[in-house]
């Protein structure tokens, strides 16, 4: 599934379009494992559609622990070993799992941003693995500036008014649709069990959705992931593991469990 040439690519555009990596099991799960979540959210969980707007967009997040469907897929399906061979990594630990669904009608965009900034890990070994648990048309699908992985780190933008976050020291996400020209995007349509494999430093963004675009999204880090210590605090801010670790640390604690080698 996992070639030289997807991991050249990967390695290369900072994103690949995997085809059919989950069967029809593990998709039955994720979406057992969404329902209960969309039923009992976490304190984490976010709406970001104002009342009285169309359609729905929630996410949440760090939910594996309570809900076994998301930890059977996590830690027993392909993933984690796709995640290591396009991170060209001995290890798959598991960073965290973050769930989006723009339901149908949902007008609300998904801002240019990258995700790095906002997590408490630096390194070049990592990765977001996007699985789609329904189809997706391309004009909706996730879209991605290629070989922005390569650029420097950008301020994080908050989703529901897409203001910057305070940092101090980091560069404004730039216009990208006001210098499309300068840019090559990728962006494809994805079927239920396809992934969107993209590296946390890739630029990328979504439009609103005509119909219900559920995403369970798994993110990993390799062997060379390190704490780091951002300007404000992080998303997911997970207290427990700052109270320990110090910048520039092995990010190796209970919290971020390897799940490749099993």
């Amino acid at each position: 599934m996992v070639d030289e040439t997807v991991i050249d690519a990967y390695a290369a555009d900072g994103a690949v379009c995997l085809r059919g990596v989950l069967d029809a099991a593990w998709l039955d799960l994720l979406r057992e494992g969404v329902a209960a979540n969309m039923a009992d959210p976490s304190e984490y969980s976010c709406e970001y559609t104002p009342d009285g707007a169309p359609g729905r967009f929630w996410d949440d997040y760090c939910n594996w622990q309570r809900i076994p469907q998301y930890r059977s897929v996590l830690f027993d399906s392909p993933l984690g070993e796709v995640a290591a061979a396009l991170m060209q990594s001995t290890t798959a630990r598991l960073f965290h799992e973050h769930v989006l669904v723009k339901e149908a009608g949902t007008t609300e965009v998904t801002p240019w941003h990258h995700d790095q900034p906002y997590y408490c890990v630096d390194g070049d070994q990592n990765i977001s693995l996007w699985v789609a648990l329904d189809p997706v048309s391309a004009d909706t699908a996730p879209r991605f500036v290629a070989g922005s992985h390569r650029g420097p780190m950008y301020v994080p933008r908050k989703f529901v008014s897409h203001e910057p976050y305070p940092f101090d020291g980091y560069d404004p996400v730039p216009d990208i649709d006001a210098e499309a020209d300068q840019h090559r995007f990728l962006q494809w349509a994805v079927e239920p069990g396809d992934v969107v494999a993209f590296h946390m430093r890739t630029l990328h963004a979504a439009s609103g959705s005509a119909t219900r675009r559920r995403a369970f999204s798994a993110r990993f880090v390799g062997d060379d992931a390190t704490y780091a210590v951002r300007p404000a605090e992080t998303s997911p801010p997970f207290p427990e593991v700052a109270a320990v670790l110090s910048h520039g640390e092995p990010l190796e604690h209970p919290t971020f469990t390897v799940v490749w080698p099993a």
